[in-house]
């Protein structure tokens, strides 16, 4: 029998998958909003293994996040590769709602990409880039010409020219199609194949929730026009109701491989514990097929199953991470990420070696700040995640500790604290709609500086717990239904994210807390 792989190939918020080959080696990039770094890029010699190999955005100069809302910032990026240059182009929506699409480029996907090229006259979002004949072409959507997008759902798929010594778009605006629903739900996410005598026109439609999609459609010219796939939408999980073990289904991007095989990576959610996903939107891989000149994805089901038979391809499989960081390196491992640009060095590995430093800084998760976190995504629905912690709070309001973050007004955090009588206590905290709740608090009358936290989920139980000897884990409070964690009631295009947290609440501090090493490991 031919082995399995297993789905999601990118578990936990991996939203708005895009891929490219290059020989043999593949190149997948997601999108990350207000996180940064910005836009992972993994890479893989056989579609089911991949290793991140770093982020785009990388540097500041790439990508002011600053006072972006939640899910702003970085939308869906796609990765192309053309005569020896990566390219990868992406939106940014700020905090004034306005957006820009921008490129940047690399000739070495490992190496520092640049500073981004901002294109002029590029409305929408979600754009693409498709090369042929030693021309580049943009492909976006954008409101119809002459309606305004504030009053109207209505969106266009539209191609024009790009300039690849100017990086800037010339020539004739060609509108290619204006998707199935005809205005009810955003046509989106486009991209363009060439194969066979025709030319491919991929979108997603529905909205990004339950209502997701990928539709199709088709021209012999480049320019259309285009007619629609009489099987669309070709891929969906809506008609499947609510209680579906995947659902969300769409956004998806194609590649063929050097056997001649194509496949397809869609983002889709695993819903557990009732309609929530806490883990975000992931990327899964399907087979495709071609049948009378049009696609057909994962043929024989028409949706995205939890495995299928490997690709032929020669396996690779990469080194897992270790499920322990002990920050040793010079630099964060690519895993973790921050809200928002850090405009200060309020971090580091080097002032205590072998333990990571945060700033406990008047910044706190609920504003649109950069604050002192640091996060790792949530990936299994059942997970454990430990550290150790020395900090001593040395006034009323400074705290460090762990958190649970959806975003600015869903999250939980568990602090070490120093209260108005001078106590040192722990409080675990949930806010839920904006608004805080104090779910339990421990006295530390013995507390030395040194603490171990430890968070436990089993399902949407999370449980926290402390320790101020190795392993003798005591409990704070009952177990928290994490459910409003997820997108389904705390909105946003986000998953969660688990790390360290330090803040002042609002006063001056030069105070700091060191992590020794973050554990996590599904359970």
């Amino acid at each position: 029998m031919q082995p399995l792989f297993q789905n999601p190939i990118l578990p936990g918020f991996y939203p708005d998958p895009s891929i490219c080959r290059v020989g043999d080696d593949y190149y997948l990039v997601t999108s990350t909003f207000e996180w940064y770094p910005g836009v992972p890029i993994f890479h893989s010699c056989d579609l089911v293994h991949w290793q991140q190999i770093g982020h785009i955005l990388s540097r500041p100069s790439q990508l002011n996040l600053d006072a972006v809302a939640p899910s702003s910032g970085i939308f869906a990026a796609t990765i192309r590769w053309h005569d020896g240059i990566f390219y990868v182009i992406t939106t940014l929506s700020d905090h004034q709602h306005r957006r820009h699409n921008f490129i940047v480029t690399a000739r070495d996907p490992v190496g520092e990409w640049s500073d981004p090229y901002v294109l002029e006259n590029a409305p929408g979002i979600d754009p693409s880039l498709f090369f042929e004949g030693g021309r580049a072409w943009y492909c976006g959507n954008r409101t119809p010409q002459g309606e305004d997008h504030r009053n109207t759902s209505r969106r266009e798929i539209w191609l024009q020219e790009l300039d690849l010594t100017t990086m800037q778009l010339t020539g004739d605006v060609f509108v290619l199609w204006d998707g199935l629903s005809r205005g009810e739900a955003v046509p989106e996410a486009p991209h363009i194949y060439h194969v066979g005598d025709y030319y491919y026109l991929l979108i997603a439609e529905g909205g990004t929730f339950h209502e997701h999609c990928v539709t199709l459609a088709r021209s012999q010219a480049l320019t259309g026009t285009y007619e629609p796939c009489p099987l669309n939408p070709i891929l969906t999980h809506r008609h499947l109701g609510y209680a579906a073990p995947i659902v969300a289904v769409g956004h998806a991007d194609l590649v063929e491989t050097q056997a001649g095989e194509w496949w397809m990576v869609v983002l889709g959610a695993r819903p557990y514990g009732g309609y929530f996903y806490n883990l975000g939107r992931e990327t899964w891989l399907l087979p495709c097929t071609w049948e009378e000149g049009w696609l057909l994805p994962s043929p024989g089901s028409g949706r995205v199953e939890f495995s299928y038979p490997y690709p032929a391809l020669p396996s690779h499989p990469t080194p897992s991470l270790p499920a322990c960081d002990h920050f040793d390196a010079e630099t964060l491992a690519p895993c973790w990420n921050m809200l928002r640009t850090p405009r200060s060095e309020w971090y580091s590995l080097c002032a205590r070696p072998g333990w990571l430093r945060i700033g406990v800084r008047p910044e706190t998760l609920s504003e649109h700040v950069n604050p002192s976190f640091i996060g790792r995504r949530q990936q299994h629905t059942s997970f454990a995640a430990r550290t150790k912690m020395d900090f001593v709070p040395d006034q009323q309001g400074t705290a460090a500790g762990i958190a649970v973050v959806q975003n600015d007004r869903f999250y939980l955090r568990c602090l070490c604290m120093q209260t108005a009588d001078g106590a040192v206590v722990v409080r675990l905290i949930q806010r839920a709609h904006g608004e805080d709740a104090l779910l339990a608090e421990v006295a530390l009358s013995s507390y030395l500086g040194s603490i171990h936290w430890k968070i436990e989920a089993h399902g949407q139980a999370y449980r926290f717990f402390y320790a101020l000897q190795p392993e003798g884990w005591l409990p704070i409070g009952n177990a928290v239904h994490g459910g409003f964690l997820s997108s389904t009631v705390a909105y946003g295009f986000t998953g969660v994210y688990i790390g360290v947290y330090a803040t002042s609440h609002g006063n001056p501090s030069a105070n700091h807390a060191d992590y020794d090493w973050f554990e996590y490991t599904p359970t």
